[in-house]
């Protein structure tokens, strides 16, 4: 039986021109097979390994506070959660975190929280400053949601070289359908021009499986990103967290993840590109599985294992008990079984 080569026509081109029309990468995503699966990983894996070799990057995750003044739908710490256990890390804890991690060989520390208003912008950038004359030759990636221009022009001063904000979803539609009323995807974009032309190394990225995503809506996605040209894209699987409105929800694929990280790695070829937690909590291989498919980056825990638990997004987060050094080693070990090995260089993007 001869095998259907529409769909091996489509990846090559997106391999060749970075973009398809709409229409086919439509067919292409709704269409495919196992086997023209496999073809893609390979495709993307090709064009990773060609800008960044079999380096994967180490990002040491810090979540220093649980604490959000936003309700959004599907967040496990929206403000409105009664039963989050709240917490928020002093300077010190910080700073300890992130000696720590310089000891394990991380160059990258992502300070992550909800949009906590106690940590203002002094307090924010007095711990920037801090950790950059501790550990000069370390980046520093901020991702604490959306601010004024002038926050983040002085986070950028301060020392801070990269900035994390998930668009989630760029239909307007979709996006009204996720969040409260207050919040907008246009002040989304807008915090993330501002971010761009700042000079920051910029990541912004979706949810696969969303309540309420359509197709259109993840081709809305994936023009965007390639139009906008971020330095990092961050997308994981949505997964429900029971004390939220859509606790009932099914959670994202495994598979439709896999297909949009390598097509994404195809649009948008030198971006960095993370194999999240949360396809390792959907799937016990599912980081792997995310690098085999054009990812090269993952994202070890640093916080304090007192409070791993506690920054719970969605329910099942892996790895909430392991010490610092256990995620580093567990994390080498498993990139090495599937013929990659972790850096310990900062891992700027190749985005410019």
């Amino acid at each position: 039986m001869e095998r259907n080569t529409e769909n091996y026509s489509r990846i090559d081109r997106l391999r060749e021109e970075q973009t398809l029309p709409r229409e086919e990468m439509g067919a292409l995503l709704s269409s495919m097979t196992k086997e023209e699966a496999s073809y893609l990983y390979g495709k993307a894996s090709e064009v990773r390994d060609q800008h960044y070799g079999k380096e994967v990057f180490l990002r040491g995750l810090i979540e220093f506070t649980n604490y959000c003044r936003n309700d959004c739908l599907y967040c496990g710490i929206r403000r409105s959660n009664q039963k989050a256990q709240r917490y928020r890390l002093t300077e010190e804890e910080i700073l300890d975190c992130c000696d720590k991690g310089y000891l394990l060989g991380f160059r990258t520390f992502v300070l992550q929280g909800g949009e906590d208003l106690y940590f203002t912008d002094e307090k924010i950038c007095a711990i920037v400053r801090k950790i950059r004359q501790k550990h000069p030759d370390c980046a520093v990636t901020l991702s604490i949601g959306e601010r004024p221009r002038e926050s983040y022009e002085a986070f950028f001063e301060a020392g801070a070289e990269r900035y994390l904000l998930r668009h989630e979803t760029i239909n307007p539609t979709h996006y009204k359908m996720l969040h409260p009323q207050e919040l907008t995807i246009e002040n989304r974009v807008r915090c993330l021009k501002d971010l761009r032309e700042i000079g920051f190394q910029v990541g912004c990225g979706m949810m696969v499986g969303s309540p309420y995503q359509t197709l259109d809506y993840l081709l809305d996605d994936l023009y965007f990103m390639r139009e906008f040209q971020p330095h990092m894209i961050g997308i994981g699987p949505f997964i429900p967290h029971a004390d939220t409105p859509f606790g009932d929800r099914t959670q994202g694929g495994l598979d439709d993840t896999l297909h949009l990280l390598a097509v994404i790695r195809l649009m948008n070829p030198r971006v960095l590109l993370p194999a999240t937690t949360a396809l390792g909590t959907i799937h016990p291989l599912g980081r792997e599985m995310g690098i085999q498919a054009g990812a090269n980056v993952v994202m070890p825990n640093l916080s304090p294992t007192g409070v791993r638990g506690k920054y719970m997004l969605y329910d099942g987060k892996i790895c909430t008990g392991d010490e610092a050094a256990e995620c580093r080693r567990c994390m080498e070990l498993r990139m090495e079984k599937i013929g990659f090995h972790v850096a310990t260089a900062r891992g700027d993007s190749l985005v410019r």
